[in-house]
């Protein structure tokens, strides 16, 4: 039987084990409650690339949808981003952080984006303590060969670059909220903001470079600038020509490709590399010249021509000016042309639900997932091993309480036995008081104590026995006071009928344990069976067979196993110790009924002494 139980405990542990998932994930900081898993799929299911893009700034957009913004920061200085491994930390800045409104804007540094594979990153915040401070790296955010990035998120004054180039713009321009990401700059044609000339965005001849943009235009204006940078003799001009966007190199302009609408946001790229400039077009390639790029390394100028009496600039927005030193490759340009523009048709990115940090007893923690998977009959059967938990827990307690106390009480009267021992005459001579504390040697407090040893209430059927059968004797006159061997046999038989009694009392309720012992283990082995059959069957009515649906029932109904493990094995070692401390008692008993007769049976002998008042002691007769 016991084989077989626990054949049937290794069958369910084996299903479990091949049916669960991992392990619960690692969890990169405990003071962090809450995390969020954010995918990066470069496959043909989210935003197919064909080569390591290396690293790259990603813009995540958090909103009420994606992020419990009540559960963060006021001002997001709690958020952490970790790699896949739950131990690298990323570099990340905030360009907007509204938790009134439900909106942020972070930007993060992915170290590598790899061709078809997706990319695991993690959210962390829900940090309300000391540990949560600001961490932002705005420098860290974008690669080396990024020199500069306007967020236009300034309330008043010059851009500021974000980048580890430094180059501030010059010149306030006009800021506007609820542009393309966070703020953006109006532009009207008028407002011209400068980037100064620095050895960072020098152009050599021929070199690479890219000059990345989100423009919006209100009007379709002819030969509306947006970026240009001039010197003597050299220019490089960026613009939207009645709906067309253009860039154009020392008077030589890219082909015309198919007009945009207005007020519509679309992102600009413009790549130079190997004596080629190709215009890109929302992250689609648009028109190309093949000449290089001009060596110059001049004032450029945002929201119309830095020169004088030059035509007029762009009238519309425009947000997230980025210039980098090398030529991006295309995948980097549709990468960000499609995470930078928003929800819409974005399968590059992908976020999990939050995940709480769980223990054993909180909201989905392991054992809140068992408790919440378990059946009907699961919890019937959890229920009554519960009560057999606490009524086996209750007369452990109970009975080693009583067998603590026997044991005091005994070697309390055995010391003042052994000197009681020495002459009896206490047992016939005085009132039932004076035999009761043994002569006088036992004071009422010590007789409380011994009252709850089983050895003292045997003394006491002894000496009540003694008592009664002196006092008979002594009504027949010309006999000596003493025990008759049948006295001392009746007496000892009445000793031994104590005995029974007083193991009767100890073994009380121990019976219940064994009940544990055995029944436990059995009625947690019905609820397991009972309840991996539900399991199946539900699978097998749904037609659904994934490890989802099978572990957390195959995982509750072996709780109903540990359930009965757990009445059983504390019972097991209880029971084996109260036995122990039961068979020591009931030897305490045994040895003292055998001295009891034997002190008896020398001190009353039958002996021929008629004028003696005293009734000493009879013939030893004690078969």
């Amino acid at each position: 039987m016991k084989r077989n139980l626990l054949s049937g405990n290794l069958l369910l542990l084996s299903l479990l084990l091949v049916f669960s998932t991992t392990a619960e994930a690692k969890w990169w900081n405990s003071d962090w409650t809450i995390r969020k898993k954010i995918t990066l799929d470069t496959t043909e299911k989210g935003t197919a690339i064909t080569q390591p893009l290396g690293p790259t700034a990603i813009l995540l957009r958090l909103h009420d949808g994606n992020f419990q913004f009540s559960a963060a920061k006021e001002d997001g200085s709690d958020l952490r981003f970790v790699a896949d491994d739950d131990k690298t930390l990323l570099s990340y800045h905030i360009e907007k952080f509204d938790s009134l409104l439900s909106e942020a804007f972070v930007w993060i540094k992915i170290p590598q984006l790899k061709p078809d594979s997706p990319t695991t990153i993690f959210l962390y915040y829900g940090n309300n303590g000391p540990t949560a401070i600001k961490a932002e790296n705005a420098k860290g955010t974008f690669d080396a060969d990024t020199v500069l990035v306007y967020h236009f998120a300034e309330k008043s004054g010059a851009p500021n670059d974000s980048s580890a180039g430094g180059n501030n713009g010059e010149g306030a321009g006009t800021p506007v909220e609820g542009s393309m990401i966070g703020a953006g700059l109006a532009l009207s044609g008028r407002n011209a903001v400068k980037i100064p000339a620095s050895p960072t965005l020098a152009w050599t001849a021929g070199g690479e470079m890219t000059w990345m943009a989100w423009v919006k235009s209100v009007a379709l204006s002819p030969n509306a600038l947006i970026y240009s940078r001039k010197d003597d003799t050299s220019s490089f001009l960026v613009g939207i020509d009645k709906g067309v966007p253009y860039f154009e190199v020392n008077g030589q302009r890219s082909p015309a490709g198919s007009p945009i609408a207005a007020k519509d946001w679309h992102h600009l790229a413009i790549v130079a590399a190997s004596g080629k400039i190709i215009l890109y077009l929302d992250g689609e390639s648009y028109s190309s010249l093949p000449v290089a790029l001009p060596a110059f390394n001049a004032t450029a100028g945002i929201d119309g021509d830095i020169a004088p009496n030059s035509a007029g600039g762009l009238t519309g927005e425009l947000d997230e000016l980025e210039i980098s030193k090398v030529g991006r490759s295309p995948d980097f340009i549709k990468v960000t042309a499609i995470d930078q523009g928003g929800d819409k048709a974005n399968k590059l990115l992908t976020y999990g639900q939050d995940e709480q940090r769980t223990t054993w007893f909180s909201g989905g923690g392991t054992l809140s997932v068992l408790v919440g998977s378990l059946t009907v009959d699961g919890w019937i059967v959890i229920v009554i091993l519960a009560l057999m938990a606490c009524m086996s827990w209750w007369v452990m307690v109970t009975k080693i309480r009583y067998l603590n106390a026997i044991s005091k009480g005994n070697a309390l009267f055995m010391k003042e036995w052994k000197r009681v021992a020495e002459d009896l005459t206490a047992l016939d001579e005085g009132d039932a008081e004076h035999a009761r504390s043994m002569g006088g040697r036992v004071n009422k407090e010590a007789q409380r104590a011994m009252r709850n040893a089983s050895v003292y209430r045997i003394y006491h059927i002894g000496v009540e026995e003694i008592r009664y059968r002196l006092a008979a004797d002594n009504a027949t006159e010309g006999t000596r006071r003493g025990l008759a061997g049948r006295s001392i046999q009746a007496i000892r038989a009445t000793l031994d009928g104590g005995l029974v009694r007083e193991s009767q009392k100890i073994n009380r309720l121990i019976v219940l344990l064994t009940i544990c012992i055995s029944g436990g283990p059995f009625l947690g082995l019905l609820g397991t069976v009972i309840g991996v059959m539900i399991t199946f069957a539900a699978i097998a009515a749904a037609g659904d067979v994934n490890v989802n649906a099978i572990a957390p029932g195959i995982a509750a109904a072996l709780l109903a196993t540990v359930a009965g493990l757990a009445v059983a094995i504390p019972a097991l070692f209880g029971y084996n110790y109260i036995i122990s401390r039961v068979k020591d008692a009931k030897d305490d008993m045994a040895i003292f009924i055998d001295e009891f007769v034997t002190k008896m049976a020398e001190f009353y002998r039958e002996t021929p002494a008629p004028h003696t008042n005293r009734m000493d002691v009879f013939q030893e007769s004690v078969h």
